[in-house]
C-alpha cells in the first residue's frame, strides 16, 4: 500500500474537513477584501469632503511646492540658487491667479523672460501655461488674445535658444499645441460660466414672473369673487327688503299676499345661499354644489324678470337671436350685468316703474340694454354710488365692451353694452 500510494498519478483523495477548511478560507477571505473596499471608498468620500471644504488658495499652492520640491531634489549644489529663485518667481504667483489673474500672468511672463535671458531651463516654465489658462477663464476675447501671443513668442524665443540643431520645427509645433490647448480651455470655462450665469439669471428671472403672475391671478380672483358676491347679496338683498316691506304692507289687508311675499323671500334667500355655494365652490374640488348646480347664463333672465316682478318692479325681457352657442363665461357675464343694472332700478326708482330688458346675440356680440321708465329724469350727473357701475364697467371691458349707463332724454335710467366674443374678448376674460 505504501508504494502503491507512492507511485505517480495517484494522489490521496481529498477529505470533507479539507474542503470545508477551503471554503472557510475563501469566504474569510472575500469578506475581507469586500471590508477593504468598502474601507477604501469610505476614505476616498472623506478626503473628497474634506478636499471641497479646502479654500481655492490651497490648491493653487500645490503646484508651486511640487515644482520647488523637484528642483530642490534634482538640481546640483552650485545650480540651486538661481534654480530656486527662478521657479520662485515662476511658480509662487500661482497662489493668487484666481484673484488678479492678469496681474499674476504678467507677473509669470515677466520671471520667465529673465530666466530666459539667464539661459537657464525649467520644469516650472509650466506655470506659463496655467496662467494663461487662468487669464482666457477670466478674462475678454481681447485679453485672451494679447496672453496667448506672448506665450507663443515666448515658445518661438524658448525654442530658437534650447531646441537641437535640425529639430527646431517639432518641439515648436508641440509647444505651440499647448498653448492653443490652454487657451481654449480657458476659453470653454469661461463660456460655460456664462453661460450657466445666464441660466441661472433666466431661472431667477421666470420665477420672480412666476410669482408676479400669480400674484396677478390671485388679484383676478378676488376681483371677480368680490364681483360675484357684490352682485348676488346687493340683488338678493334688494329683493328680499322690497318683498319685506309688501309683506307688512299687506299682512292685515290681504294675508294671502303677505303668505306670498314670504314665501318669496325664503325662496329668494335658498336662492341667494345657492349662488354663494357656487361661486365659492369653484375654489373648492370637495364642494359638490359647484358641479350640481350650472352657471346662470341668458336662459335664467326670465326667472330674474319674475323674480323683479314679485319685488314690485315689471320687467320684460326679449331675446333676439340664438344664445344656446354663446360660451357660458359670457352668458353669466350677461346674466350678471342685467341683474346689477335692474338691481339698481329697484333700489333707486319709485313705485309703478316698469323696466325692459332686450339681448341681441350673435356669433361675434352679444348686445345688451337694459332701460327702466322712471316718472322722471334723475338730476344730471347723478350716479347711484357703490360699486355696482364700476363691477359693471370690470365685466364689460373683459369682453372688449365699453358700458354706458346714465339718464335717458325722454326719462327714466338706461345700461348700454356690447360684448365681443372674439379671441381677445375670451382671452380677456
Amino acid at each position: 500500500m505504501t508504494e502503491a500510494a507512492a507511485e505517480p498519478g495517484h494522489a490521496h483523495p481529498v477529505s470533507h474537513r479539507d474542503r470545508v477548511r477551503r471554503t472557510k478560507t475563501a469566504v474569510r477571505l472575500t469578506r475581507y477584501a469586500d471590508l477593504a473596499s468598502v474601507r477604501a471608498a469610505r476614505l476616498v468620500r472623506t478626503g473628497r469632503r474634506w478636499g471641497l471644504r479646502l479654500p481655492p488658495m490651497v490648491w493653487d499652492s500645490l503646484l508651486p511646492a511640487l515644482l520647488l520640491l523637484n528642483i530642490m531634489t534634482t538640481r546640483a549644489p552650485q545650480e540651486l540658487p538661481v534654480a530656486v529663485a527662478l521657479t520662485t518667481a515662476l511658480a509662487l504667483p500661482l497662489v493668487w491667479r484666481r484673484r488678479a489673474p492678469l496681474t499674476v500672468f504678467g507677473a509669470v511672463a515677466a520671471a520667465a523672460f529673465i530666466q530666459w535671458l539667464m539661459d537657464v531651463q525649467l520644469p516650472a516654465d509650466i506655470a506659463l501655461l496655467v496662467a494663461l489658462y487662468t487669464a482666457a477663464a477670466n478674462s475678454g476675447r481681447r485679453g485672451t488674445l494679447v496672453a496667448g501671443a506672448i506665450v507663443e513668442g515666448g515658445a518661438l524665443l524658448a525654442c530658437l535658444r534650447w531646441a537641437t540643431e535640425g529639430a527646431f520645427l517639432t518641439p515648436f509645433v508641440a509647444v505651440s499645441a499647448m498653448v492653443v490647448a490652454a487657451a481654449v480651455l480657458g476659453v470653454n470655462v469661461r463660456t460655460t460660466r456664462a453661460y450657466l450665469a445666464a441660466l441661472e439669471e433666466r431661472a431667477a428671472r421666470l420665477e420672480q414672473q412666476q410669482d408676479q403672475q400669480t400674484r396677478l391671478a390671485v388679484a383676478e380672483e378676488r376681483t371677480r369673487i368680490t364681483l360675484e358676491m357684490h352682485d348676488i347679496v346687493t340683488h338678493n338683498l334688494s329683493v328680499m327688503v322690497a318683498l319685506t316691506d309688501a309683506a307688512v304692507y299687506a299682512q292685515h289687508r290681504s294675508p294671502d299676499k303677505a303668505t306670498t311675499a314670504m314665501l318669496q323671500i325664503s325662496e329668494t334667500g335658498r336662492q341667494a345661499l345657492t349662488d354663494m355655494r357656487r361661486s365659492l365652490g369653484i375654489l373648492r374640488t370637495d364642494e359638490p354644489d359647484a358641479e350640481r348646480h350650472p352657471l346662470p347664463g341668458i336662459a335664467q333672465l326670465g326667472a330674474l324678470a319674475d323674480q323683479m316682478c314679485a319685488a314690485g318692479l315689471p320687467t320684460r325681457v326679449e331675446v333676439q337671436g340664438g344664445h344656446t352657442r354663446i360660451p357660458a363665461t359670457a352668458q353669466l357675464t350677461v346674466y350678471r350685468l342685467v341683474q346689477e343694472a335692474l338691481t339698481n332700478a329697484l333700489k333707486h326708482t319709485p313705485t309703478g316703474t316698469h323696466a325692459m330688458v332686450r339681448i341681441r346675440c350673435s356669433t361675434e356680440t352679444v348686445t345688451v340694454d337694459v332701460t327702466d321708465s322712471g316718472p322722471c329724469p334723475p338730476l344730471p350727473g347723478a350716479t347711484p354710488s357703490g360699486h355696482g357701475i364700476p363691477g359693471m364697467r370690470e365685466r364689460s371691458a373683459a369682453y372688449g365692451g365699453t358700458l354706458q349707463a346714465g339718464p335717458l332724454p325722454g326719462g327714466g335710467w338706461g345700461v348700454h353694452t356690447r360684448l365681443f366674443l372674439g379671441s381677445s374678448g375670451a382671452a380677456s376674460a
